[in-house]
């Protein structure tokens, strides 16, 4: 089968023709898909260290957040492809793109407020990325906004945990059914169940 350089692409032309900037919008969703793959890493890490009885507390919120963050890189990856964009080739390259450093473990690595600290830094900087694709796409590109949409939902949600832990502010929390039950996101990211 020969494929053509430039296949003619209805869904990109519509979006060129709706005022979507395609290469800029690939390059937000690659960069926060960077974002979303590092921080389900670093969040292991500080998950690993929540140590004592405290800790195991701590545990479960955070892995309620690393496993929708994992969805969240997860239900990126189709609709980069489908815009005609694709993940870098070097891992490396792919992970110091998120610029998460802040992410790595405390000075003191069981230091609780310090590791909460650090995962409420991670939501807000991914509440921050998610609202500029809804920006970008809002009234515009409908399958993208509505994958943008549902894993801001999830931030902000995140974001209010992390505040109720360290601020003892009400958040409304709901356990999750399940460890990673995404109920905002599980449309989009059909591999992880």
């Amino acid at each position: 089968m020969v494929a053509e350089k430039n296949p003619h692409v209805v869904g990109i032309e519509i979006l060129k023709k709706n005022g979507i900037d395609v290469d800029k919008l690939i390059k937000e969703l690659v960069s926060n898909a960077s974002v979303e793959f590092t921080a389900y890493y670093y969040f292991t890490l500080l998950r690993a260290n929540c140590t004592g009885m405290e800790g195991e507390g701590i545990k479960g919120i955070i892995e309620d957040a690393r496993l929708e963050d994992l969805s969240h890189f997860e239900s990126c990856i189709e609709r980069i492809y489908q815009l005609g964009g694709s993940l870098p080739k070097d891992a490396t390259d792919f992970i110091k793109m998120s610029g998460c450093e802040f992410l790595q473990l405390p000075p003191n690595p069981t230091d609780l407020n310090a590791i909460l600290e650090k995962c409420l830094k991670a939501e807000q900087g991914a509440i921050v990325n998610w609202d500029r694709v809804c920006q970008m796409t809002n009234g515009r590109d409908p399958a993208t906004y509505d994958l943008a949409k549902d894993i801001l939902a999830e931030e902000i949600e995140h974001e209010s945990w992390f505040l109720e832990l360290l601020y003892a502010r009400p958040s409304g929390h709901m356990r999750r059914k399940y460890s990673g039950e995404r109920p905002h996101t599980q449309k989009h990211s059909r591999a992880l169940g």
